[in-house]
């Protein structure tokens, strides 16, 4: 179905995470899979509003709903698209997630989905795929969330290996870092230790084959990589990959600065601050496990895949 212009169909997603809740409606033609017509992003900070169970406090259930309601304009016209909502780990693996989804859907008439961590993987494998506008390549794609680590690798449109593990760069830094510091070279090897020890521990996490392409889409690696141009004096803005070499020092310097030093440094946002170290340790690790001296930086994730999907710009059916 073709609209003004000769493009396709709207489509729209609400992401709703633990730092933003943000709206992208985009459209599809071809020679352009994917490009944003509106996009709105309310902050959020869930991280600090969680009890020591997960459990999503008052103040975090008020703040989404306050979020939500502001992130969806009023469309008495009905001319924006059918809003997909979906929450990601910090409410997924929330104890009491289905009480704060039915109150967000009570008050704002949004009700958020959640998806299984290995179908985020997939999505994100999808996404991955249109941007590189490659179908004949393997692709290894590796993703850091707050909550989990998503991990997916094939040959085809969809991927063969998907995995979700629970080591996101929230969850390290509450279990292991608080605050976001480690506070000797003794805790900074037991986490080192830990996430080596998690991932050889896990059965199935792909390695990368010869000649395999390697694409990291999140955030965590984007600003790691950032900053690791910075360091080196290049522009933090140009990111077409990051290379263990290149991140080994980066946690070197992450782990002698306080978030609040971190948030100034080129690449590092404010709100990530807290958790780029851990970050980084998982991007560590993970590249080891996968056998990955080099990956892409993609800047399509998740969101980006469901997108593609509900334009119907990415074949759903599994290999």
């Amino acid at each position: 179905m073709s609209g003004e212009g000769g493009w396709m169909q709207q489509a729209s997603v609400l992401d709703v995470g633990c730092h933003s809740a943000l709206l992208t409606v985009a459209r599809s033609r071809p020679g352009a899979p994917l490009e944003t017509v509106f996009s709105r992003k309310v902050r959020l900070r869930l991280h600090e509003t969680l009890d020591r169970k997960g459990r999503l406090g008052k103040a975090g259930v008020e703040s989404v709903e306050r979020a939500v309601a502001e992130v969806i304009p009023a469309d008495p016209h009905r001319r924006l698209p059918e809003v997909f909502a979906f929450a990601t780990s910090v409410i997924r693996d929330a104890p009491n997630r289905d009480e704060v989804i039915a109150r967000v859907a009570q008050t704002t008439g949004t009700r958020l989905r959640v998806l299984p961590g290995e179908e985020e993987a997939r999505l994100a494998y999808v996404a991955a795929r249109q941007w590189t506008d490659c179908a004949s390549d393997s692709l290894l794609v590796l993703d850091i969330g707050g909550g989990t680590v998503e991990i997916a690798s094939g040959p085809d449109a969809q991927p063969r290996i998907t995995r979700s593990l629970p080591m996101g760069a929230r969850k390290i830094t509450q279990d292991w870092l608080p605050g976001g510091t480690a506070p000797s070279k003794r805790r900074l090897a037991e986490v080192r230790q830990h996430l080596r020890h998690s991932l050889s521990a896990e059965p199935g996490v792909p390695r990368a084959k010869p000649g395999q392409r390697v694409l990291a889409g999140s955030k965590t690696f984007e600003q790691l990589a950032r900053l690791a141009n910075a360091t080196r004096n290049k522009s933090p803005s140009l990111v077409p990959e990051l290379t263990l070499p290149q991140l080994r020092p980066v946690i070197s310097l992450l782990a002698r600065l306080d978030p609040d030093r971190r948030a100034a440094l080129p690449g590092i946002s404010r709100h990530r601050a807290e958790q780029s170290l851990a970050g980084a340790l998982i991007a560590e690790s993970l590249m080891e496990a996968c056998g990955v001296e080099s990956v892409e930086i993609c800047p399509w994730s998740t969101r980006e895949g469901l997108l593609l999907e509900r334009l119907g710009v990415i074949n759903t059916g599994r290999t």
